[in-house]
């Protein structure tokens, strides 16, 4: 089974933290909590760490993985513009679980957006998952750590009984809350296209959209 490390959101060790960030940044993979489920992370700019979480995950490689950032900065990095909608929707939900698509820049390599042009970006309102895009420096892919069509994980224990021993290393943040999933907006449709409801229901969406 892949190695399981144990990490605070309110009072991390700091070697622990160190030692995971440099999993992410020497392009090994992680699985890590959200505030939806677990996810599958590793460098969004490292193009052989991306193509070990489809392997992973048994995903199509015309699937194109999400990824979480932190702060604007990191935002502008990833994508070649933020519409006005974007700008309010973010006033609003960020952080927190809305995903985001829209048109990547050229800092995302090909292979994560599947060829599309876009990104599906959110900045994560967990402790943990925000640490580790920070102490990275760079966005990490958000993707659902566990086999494609299977169930998402709420325990680390859990992504250690459906990826074995796949994941470099596993932190286990406690529980998640693993109620619904984030909810995912295009914002590069016009008009706006609500993909997936999730955390955030269409109600809360209507007035920006």
């Amino acid at each position: 089974m892949s190695p399981t490390v144990k990490l605070e959101s309110l009072n991390p060790d700091d070697n622990t933290l160190k030692t995971i960030v440099k999993f992410i940044t020497t392009g090994k993979t992680i699985a890590f909590p959200t505030e939806t489920f677990y996810a599958l992370g590793v460098s969004a700019c490292n193009e052989e760490a991306i193509k070990k979480v489809f392997t992973i995950k048994g995903r199509d490689y015309n699937n194109p993985l999400p990824i979480i950032v932190e702060g604007e900065s990191m935002l502008k990095e990833v994508v070649s513009e933020i519409p006005a909608v974007a700008t309010s929707l973010i006033r609003e939900f960020w952080p927190g679980g809305l995903t985001l698509i829209l048109r990547a820049s050229n800092y995302i390599p090909p292979l994560l957006t599947a060829h599309t042009g876009t990104v599906a970006v959110r900045n994560s309102s967990h402790p943990i998952a925000r640490m580790l895009v920070a102490g990275a420096g760079c966005p990490i892919t958000a993707t659902s750590a566990n086999l494609s069509g299977q169930k998402s994980c709420s325990y680390a224990k859990e992504v250690e009984e459906n990826l074995g021993n796949t994941v470099d290393l596993i932190v286990d943040g406690g529980q998640t809350e693993g109620l619904l999933p984030s909810t995912i907006v295009d914002l590069t449709s016009t008009p706006p296209k609500i993909v997936r409801e999730g955390i955030i229901g269409h109600e809360r969406l209507k007035a920006f959209l």
